[in-house]
């Protein structure tokens, strides 16, 4: 790894179009030190531009501080820097030589729990801090059920302040022990441990000298070689249609193009597809990348799909292989984070949007809330308040080709909007979570509905 100490040169287009590029999100209670482990790792990685630098260390020493205070390279909101928290989320973008980052720094506040399911729901991997003083307390146990609500497929347990506690290997031991044994219960796939000193900067970007007795990865190394196994060009093929590209020029009389971004998987010229929710099937002709023709594309490239077929296509239609269509259906289970000041209720009209696809929607049922600290729950709670993560039945306006959110997270996704100010009220995901309910008989579904 290239100590903190030496010069570092910018990374060339060539450097970085060749590194892979991770996501993750840290998360952690309010003072354990989140802010200062994120600028930390921007500073020792060489992630600082020299102006921002200045600007840290001038309000530093305007406080009174003898070295900067590297939380300020993050909490960048007035609020965030006067209460010493963090409110929104802050995404940083950053580089090494061996990997691109996206970084999405999220509250600690219980209050805020709704902005760590925006950023973490892209996230490869999270970072879950816990102060070594307190150890794992109720919002630690809630940021691991938020992760693997969301199959974060990585989750890194750093445990901060080793400095305050003699850099006793013991202490993070015990914490070590106690997370592990929560995450791996509520079905995390992959766990790391790491002691660290974010302040003094021990095992986030260099080894710490004070703990000889730790043998793994900083907090750079694990990130920069954690596999990023979630190949999405191996997942079912999916295209939401954004836009029809029919230019009716001399030069292009005929052309009719179905334009999106693959939201996952591949497709192929000759490949047969099923245009839904129509369930109309054609054969693909022809695949435009950047205007030039290709014979098979993927995830994530944007392309303009042409068919043999003169079929009625529009926005918010989805084209998939016709061997690897999923069901369409009017009736949506899924767990939500209610991300709303207002409260979900039962009967509420909302609008659902699917990839590129909005419909009309009912809220039928909350069968269940999810207290996180001990992952029981609440029965038929009859709303979810802002922060909320329940259980919902939603029932459409029309029919909607949706994945399960276990076998794909892109499209698995849906969120709720007010259709009165176009306010997003509800993150929600397909399918069961890690803590289904059992299912709940309903009696007279279909009574009263007018759709």
């Amino acid at each position: 790894m290239t100590s903190a100490t030496e010069p570092t040169e910018p990374l060339s287009v060539e450097q970085l179009s060749a590194t892979t590029l991770l996501r993750f999100a840290t998360a952690g209670s309010v003072d354990d030190g989140k802010s200062t482990l994120v600028g930390r790792l921007l500073h020792d990685s060489k992630s600082v531009l020299t102006d921002q630098l200045e600007a840290v260390e001038r309000v530093s020493a305007d406080r009174g501080q003898d070295t900067p205070d590297l939380a300020l390279l993050t909490d960048g909101l007035r609020a965030e820097r006067e209460q010493g928290i963090t409110i929104d989320v802050a995404y940083r973008y950053f580089a090494t030589a061996r990997r691109r980052f996206i970084l999405a720094d999220t509250p600690g506040h219980v209050q805020y729990t709704r902005n760590m399911v925006t950023g973490a729901s892209t996230a490869d991997l999270a970072v879950v801090l816990v102060d070594a003083r307190n150890g794992v307390i109720e919002q630690t146990r809630r940021h691991a059920a938020v992760a693997a609500l969301l199959r974060v497929p990585h989750v890194v347990l750093a445990v901060n302040k080793m400095d305050l506690v003699g850099y006793r290997e013991s202490v993070f031991a015990s914490i070590a022990e106690e997370f592990t044994a929560y995450a791996s219960e509520l079905g995390v796939p992959e766990i790391t441990t790491i002691p660290i000193s974010a302040l003094a900067g021990d095992n986030v970007v260099e080894p710490s000298a004070n703990m000889d007795w730790y043998g793994g990865p900083t907090v750079l190394e694990h990130l920069e070689t954690v596999p990023v196994s979630h190949d999405l060009a191996h997942c079912h093929a999916r295209l939401p249609v954004q836009y029809v590209i029919r230019p009716q020029t001399a030069e292009h009389p005929d052309y009719r193009g179905y334009a999106g971004q693959i939201a996952a998987g591949t497709f192929r010229v000759g490949e047969s597809v099923t245009v839904l929710p129509s369930g109309r099937t054609s054969r693909i002709a022809g695949i435009d990348l950047l205007g030039t023709p290709v014979d098979i594309a993927w995830t994530p490239q944007s392309v303009t799909l042409l068919l043999t077929d003169d079929l009625d296509v529009s926005r918010g239609d989805l084209l998939v292989p016709s061997k690897d269509a999923p069901p369409t259906t009017q009736d949506v289970e899924a767990t939500v984070c209610h991300v709303a000041d207002q409260p979900l209720t039962v009967g509420h009209r909302v609008l659902l949007k699917h990839g590129t696809r909005t419909v009309k929607a009912i809220v039928k049922d909350i069968p269940s809330r999810l207290t996180l600290d001990d992952l029981s729950l609440h029965p038929h709670p009859g709303r979810l308040a802002a922060n909320d993560i329940g259980r919902v039945k939603i029932r459409t306006a029309e029919p909607l080709p949706l994945d399960s959110y276990a076998d794909s997270r892109r499209t698995g996704a849906f969120i709720l909007i007010d259709p009165s100010d176009g306010t997003t009220l509800t993150a929600g995901m397909v399918g069961e979570s890690f803590a289904a309910p059992q299912p709940v008989k309903d009696e007279g579904d279909e009574d009263g509905w007018d759709f």
